[in-house]
This record gives C-alpha cells, structure tokens and sequence, in this order.
C-alpha cells in the first residue's frame, strides 16, 4: 500500500520486515507492532529510537490492517520510501556480460503476489538481477509484493527498461536470451547445453494470460518450456515456472 501523502510504501509481514531490518533499517521511517511481535524488534526500536523514528505497538490489529491494505500483515508493518526503481543502462548489462551474471526478464507481469514470488525465487536461486518494463500491463514493487517475496527484496536488484525488443536486440550474441513459451521446442533441462561457451544468461517470462509476446519471442535465441509428465494442462503459473526454470538452471 502507498502512502501518496507521504510518497511511502507499507511493509508487512514477518520475514520481509525482519530482512528490511537486516539489510536496510535505515529506510525504516515509521514501525508498527502487535503485542505479541513487540519482544521480536526490540532491537530495532532502540535503533529507531537513537534516529528519533517513531515506533508504536498497536491497541488493536485492525490497526496495522488499516495501516498495511491487507490482512496479512502477521503483527507487524514498517514504512519506507517508496522505491524508486532504477533504469537499467549499458555499464549494468555490459558489466552482467563481463562476469556472466544471469538475469530475469519479466514480460509484463501484471499480478503483485507473482512478482514477489518470482524475486523470491530469483533470490533463493542466485539470480541476483530482474528487469522489468515501465509498462502500465506490469505490477511494480508494492506492499503485496514485498511481503511475498518474503525478504527477497533485499538481496534482488530490480532494473526498469522502456523497451524490451531493443533490451534483447541489444544483448544479441553478448548473452544467452532464453523466452519461455508454452510451445517451445527446447525442454527446460537442455538449456545449459546451448550454453556451450558459458555466457551470462536472461530469461524471459510472460504475461500471466498471454505469454510473453511476438515480438519478445522473435528476439529470442531459443523458447523453452516445461514438458508436462500429466499433460492434463498446457502450463503451471508464471511464478511456478520460473521457480521449475531457476530450479533446472541451478541444479
């Protein structure tokens, strides 16, 4: 939830408001708790009391409902600047080539809860870099979000594109672009073997309803799915799939 007023966005849940304490309690302006969480950020109010940022345990848990936008704020909810998402330039991919990182590449992904479930994996796989476009179709970093991605905001870096075919058109022969596609020929786990000459890799992941588009699909070295043993439905959630992908990729 943003606070417009203050141009602030609400965190909540447990892990994600432990790991923003972890690695950034700096940008913690504001922090509210239940009674039962008050003995778990002790530490954290002293900090926050040394910079003379406010902290309250709440009467009542409609409280942090209201504070949060959700229900799910399990105790606990902390505000931060609203993230502003820094655009991806050339040094950063150049840079990704140079050392072989891999990226993920998101195709107007429009739903809160799959992104944050997809940094989330991104973050337990090591792919330390997603890309999204500044497109209307794509969710941003919200509170659904953060809290789902259940502390993997703080180890993913996320980079804004205004365009994704000149992105892939650009990155051509520097790294492996992987598109995923329910139609694909190349099964997941044959990807590292056109992988030959250990180049960094990106992998596109598509819109929730269409899949990533023509375009993207055309800019891409090869489109690869995930075979289904039952073969009873043609594909599993874009979030799923990119936790099968990071999987395979890992392994």
């Amino acid at each position: 939830m943003k606070n417009k007023l203050n141009n602030e966005l609400a965190v909540c849940g447990f892990e994600a408001v432990k790991a923003l304490e972890k690695n950034h309690q700096e940008l913690i302006t504001r922090l509210y708790f239940s009674a039962e969480r008050a003995p778990l950020f002790g530490g954290l109010c002293k900090k926050m009391a040394a910079r003379k940022a406010p902290y309250n345990q709440v009467k009542d848990e409609s409280e942090l409902t209201k504070l949060a936008g959700s229900v799910h704020h399990q105790g606990v909810v902390a505000f931060i600047p609203q993230p502003e998402i820094p655009r991806l330039t050339r040094s950063i991919t150049d840079t990704w080539v140079q050392n072989k990182e891999c990226a993920l590449l998101l195709d107007r992904v429009g739903n809160a809860n799959n992104l944050g479930a997809i940094v989330r994996s991104a973050a337990f796989f090591g792919f330390k870099n997603v890309i999204i476009p500044l497109d209307e179709a794509q969710s941003s970093i919200t509170t659904s979000s953060y809290r789902v991605a259940q502390g993997g905001m703080e180890k993913v870096n996320i980079y804004a594109i205004q365009s994704i075919p000149y992105l892939l058109k650009d990155l051509e022969g520097k790294m492996i672009r992987f598109g995923t596609d329910v139609h694909g020929s190349i099964p997941i786990s044959q990807m590292k073997s056109f992988n030959k000459d250990n180049k960094g890799v990106l992998i596109v992941l598509g819109n929730e309803e269409h899949g990533i588009s023509n375009e993207v699909k055309e800019n891409c070295d090869k489109l690869i799915t995930i075979p289904s043993p039952a073969g009873d439905l043609e594909s599993l959630n874009v979030a799923q799939a990119a936790s099968v992908i990071l999987y395979e990729w890992a392994r």
